[in-house]
């Protein structure tokens, strides 16, 4: 399909600047109508609040795909995993994914996710953020070691949809916030959009 002979509808059509599966999952769920597109960005940034990252990251890729995808409404997310004042983002390798799960394992820690819309055509810019807290249970050194080469693209090296791998045992919040994605988000900055005119 050529997503340029796609309809301009916000509440129809919009692009997924993500490479992520889960939030792949998490739209078709809802029934949203996307296309997909894989792009690049800097993640550094010289902030410190969690939430301020993940706003901050999670807009700078869908202005991204936006200055490629003008006409389109582009959605973009962000999460990471804050635990007693360090940030966990992706793993930089297996060894640094088992630090991860050490730090925390046996604990509680909060999750933020950020969703951005950008619409250029329509002027539209705008990003929330939602954060969750979640028990992780405790692992024995081989069980970490199995866990740590299994999500290194994942912000504390571990995925909580993932039903081979139960890492998290509970959740205060939503649980789509910790996978990645706050659909509530979503769906506001949708409706907002398609009220937004140029």
């Amino acid at each position: 399909m050529d997503w340029r002979k796609l309809p301009v509808i916000c509440s129809k059509k919009i692009i997924l600047a993500s490479g992520s599966r889960r939030r792949v999952e998490l739209l078709k769920t809802a029934g949203i109508d996307f296309v997909q597109k894989i792009l690049s960005v800097s993640e550094k940034t010289n902030f410190k609040r969690p939430s301020k990252i993940v706003k901050t990251l999670a807009l700078r890729k869908a202005l991204r795909a936006a200055s490629k995808y003008p006409a389109f409404p582009v959605l973009a997310a962000d999460t990471i995993v804050y635990f007693r004042g360090a940030i966990l983002g992706k793993p930089s390798s297996v060894k640094d994914a088992e630090k991860m799960l050490r730090l925390q394992s046996g604990n509680w820690m909060s999750v933020y996710s950020a969703v951005a819309l950008v619409w250029k055509e329509r002027n539209f810019r705008k990003v929330y953020c939602d954060v969750a807290r979640c028990r992780a249970v405790q692992l024995g050194r081989k069980e970490i070691k199995k866990l740590a080469c299994k999500h290194n693209d994942k912000a504390g090296a571990y995925a909580v949809q993932d039903r081979n791998d139960p890492f998290i045992e509970k959740i205060r919040g939503r649980y789509d916030t910790v996978v990645g994605l706050p659909m509530n988000l979503v769906k506001k900055l949708l409706k907002e959009a398609d009220r937004c005119t140029a």
